[in-house]
């Protein structure tokens, strides 16, 4: 019995199957009275296993028996996943023509609906790989972001509006809210204590790495737009109590030798912001940045990252979280610093963007029916969530897993450094030795070529045994070799030519 033809199994070849998977004899006569052939077997859903032990009180099945027949059959169909079949049923989604009817009510290849991804019976992803690689390629993403961000903030300073000339545009909020000047002072500092709150979920969450990819892939794709948005349209400073003007953060170039120089200048500029954050509390001051509020999307992924990943029955986490959003973005409002529209758009695009991002994540049967269209429009998505087939659950370390687990990746980094230290210094010890050999052989027969002398050199590299656990092939192949290039990082020309002055010294 392949599993190609799952869908072709006859009733006694479905209890053979459960046999083999070591079912109980309980769950192989309920396939046999519920007459579960091979199609009936791929379209299995929670609600029919429920159905088979509540429709009959005389049904012997246990809640055990239930789960491991639920297992074994989201098994079944995860690997018959990639082949389409046609199956006569009707279930809750989508409805499919039955066998034998006519050539109208017979899907084509190309419209044949696929069987949903294997979930566990809550909904749950069945296998959560930390997958280190993936967070860090995500992290270097977030962090070319804001750097974009802070680069595009020093550009769009340079083009904010004569206040003289541009006064600040109608708004409802803050044309009947007063000016409040600690308010925008109070937002950060709500957003400081939203992060803390997220840094502790991170620290004891045991799924922490797919947290951190997914608020590092979130957070860039949001700030990415809003560059954008900030660049082709600069908004006229909000409030007459900012002292806002071009010349602020403008490139002098009367003083400016080359384009070169003026980047230079500008990348300056956006490293202080960077390094402040964008924070007022840390000395950075910015205009024309307002399109959208990038205060308000932080609040906002902060918000919605804790309350999705700590347990519901936190009813106090998560109020207490909606209500610093609120009041942060009220803060933000009170202090005139972006006009209602900005903290209106920002908190729409970064709320749905969340939304949208993990109802695919957590409802894989959308992404797979539709895998082509996801991976043109969402490619990073698609590559980050590509091993995510469910919810991730909202388990807990305790404070002994986690110390425990930051020793050994102290550890590990540790033996990892030593390590690659030990090869480095092995390689070079092969190298100076080997030089010296060729130095030798130089200062017998100085009448040998440079030609020579770069042959025998390179024959005592090939040719070189070990040193203690050390080869220098280990360095040829893999440190002393340019990246790029793949030649030697140390070029034979240069050996020869040190150890030739060496021997001119030694002569005179």
């Amino acid at each position: 019995m392949g599993e190609c033809r799952v869908a072709e199994w006859t009733v006694d070849e479905v209890c053979q199957w459960a046999e083999g998977v070591k079912l109980s004899e309980r769950v192989v006569r309920q396939i046999r009275a519920e007459e579960i052939d091979g199609k009936c077997l791929l379209s299995l859903n929670e609600e029919d296993l429920r159905a088979i032990r509540t429709k009959n009180s005389a049904c012997a099945l246990t809640i055990g028996d239930i789960k491991k027949f639920s297992l074994a059959v989201r098994a079944v169909q995860k690997d018959n996943h990639a082949s389409p079949v046609y199956l006569g049923i009707v279930d809750n989604h989508h409805v499919l023509p039955a066998f034998g009817g006519s050539n109208a009510d017979v899907l084509h290849l190309n419209d044949i609906e696929r069987i949903s991804p294997p979930m566990s019976v809550d909904g749950r992803a069945t296998s959560i790989q930390p997958e280190f690689f993936k967070t860090m390629i995500s992290l270097g993403y977030a962090f070319l972001v804001t750097w974009i961000t802070s680069f595009v903030m020093v550009v769009v300073h340079e083009r904010v509006p004569d206040m003289k000339k541009w006064p600040p545009l109608p708004d409802i909020f803050l044309d009947n809210v007063p000016h409040i000047p600690w308010a925008f002072h109070m937002c950060e500092i709500t957003g400081t204590f939203l992060f803390g709150i997220w840094a502790c979920v991170i620290v004891v969450h045991r799924h922490r790495l797919v947290l951190l990819r997914r608020f590092f892939a979130l957070a860039g794709t949001v700030f990415l737009l809003r560059c954008v948005t900030m660049l082709i349209t600069s908004l006229s400073v909000p409030g007459t109590h900012l002292q806002c003007t071009s010349q602020d953060h403008k490139v002098d170039e009367t003083n400016v030798v080359t384009w070169l120089d003026a980047i230079h200048l500008r990348i300056q500029r956006a490293y202080t912001i960077w390094s402040g954050l964008g924070m007022s509390i840390q000395g950075v001051r910015t205009c024309g940045d307002y399109m959208f509020s990038g205060h308000t999307v932080t609040l906002t992924l902060l918000n919605f990252f804790i309350t999705e990943y700590t347990p519901r029955h936190l009813y106090f986490l998560h109020t207490m979280t909606w209500l610093l959003n609120m009041f942060g973005i009220f803060f933000i409002l009170a202090a005139h610093e972006h006009y209602s529209i900005d903290v209106f758009v920002a908190f729409y695009i970064t709320s749905r963007l969340f939304l949208y991002y993990h109802t695919l994540a957590n409802n894989q049967a959308l992404m797979s029916h539709d895998s082509t269209r996801t991976r043109i429009w969402f490619p990073m998505f698609s590559y980050f969530e590509s091993s995510v087939d469910g919810i991730i659950p909202n388990e807990f370390d305790t404070m002994t897993e986690v110390l425990g687990k930051c020793f050994w990746g102290v550890v590990y980094i540790k033996d990892l450094c030593m390590l690659t230290a030990r090869r480095i210094w092995l390689a070079h010890s092969d190298l100076v030795e080997v030089a010296d050999d060729v130095a030798k052989k130089v200062k017998k027969a100085p009448t040998s070529t440079g030609q020579n002398t770069n042959e025998e050199l390179n024959n005592a590299i090939v040719t070189k045994k070990s040193v203690g656990n050390g080869n220098l092939l280990l360095m040829n192949n893999d440190i002393g070799r340019n990246g790029a290039s793949g030649e030697p990082a140390i070029s034979i020309e240069e050996i020869t030519k040190s150890n030739n002055s060496v021997l001119e010294k030694k002569d005179n």
